[in-house]
């Protein structure tokens, strides 16, 4: 099975000022955010990735051209709106602070899949065609790469935490209790009878491992060996 990693978008001028940019245009990394990308792009330097996905929006364009230059060969990229931020609508530019006087923020934080934002988007729906992307793309790096294939996905923290609930097998309202940081990394692998999270909102840490042969498609049963003895050579 090929491998994706979910790399969320490094920090925003937004971010910095509490503001919920949305799908506004123009919104670019920060000092702070371009050094975030930096460091992931450079966990991910030793990693040979087969492609890239992103967001059309700027932040993860410019998390994902990071990535990019930190790769020894020629890595296609491609932009998936199918994996764009959320359209929330009326709240698009608000700070979180007023937000979180409305009464639809309980619901977004108790019960997302009864969230509708207003003139925009559900989360149930933004949940849906982010996975239905993923999923469509890592069938289609694996069938032409082969199971050891890796890729990844720049994103945004909503949309992978929807995607890490799915393939955790959540239901869309405990969504919250996941974390995604920015340009954090998470790495899950969509077997044939599972998906399989190997790694959840990782900030820091040697990623070398993933040049390793493919995984086997079943659990370990007691927990494995883990990468490490993995891609050593038999003695």
């Amino acid at each position: 099975m090929a491998t994706l990693i979910l790399v969320r978008h490094g920090r925003t001028t937004a971010n910095a000022s509490g503001l919920l940019a949305g799908r506004t245009a123009g919104v670019r990394l920060d000092a702070t955010g371009r050094d975030q990308a930096d460091r992931t792009a450079t966990r991910l330097g030793d990693v040979p990735l087969v492609g890239v996905v992103t967001s059309p929006l700027e932040r993860c364009r410019q998390t994902a051209r990071a990535i990019l230059a930190r790769q020894t060969d020629d890595v296609p990229l491609a932009v998936e709106r199918g994996i764009v931020e959320c359209d929330y609508g009326d709240w698009q530019g608000r700070s979180l602070a007023d937000l979180a006087k409305e009464p639809l923020w309980k619901v977004v934080q108790n019960h997302p899949s009864a969230a509708v934002f207003p003139g925009g988007e559900s989360l149930p729906t933004m949940q849906a065609r982010a996975v239905e992307a993923v999923r469509r793309h890592d069938a289609a790096v694996e069938a032409e790469h082969g199971p050891g294939a890796v890729w990844v996905a720049v994103s945004h923290g909503d949309i992978i935490k929807s995607v890490l609930a799915d393939a955790l097998g959540m239901h869309l309202d405990l969504f919250q209790r996941i974390s995604v940081n920015p340009a954090s990394v998470s790495i899950v692998r969509y077997g044939a009878a599972r998906p399989d999270v190997v790694a959840t909102n990782t900030d820091a840490g040697d990623l070398s491992w993933l040049r390793a042969a493919p995984p086997a498609e079943d659990a370990a049963v007691g927990g494995g060996a883990g990468p490490e003895a993995a891609a050593q050579p038999p003695s």
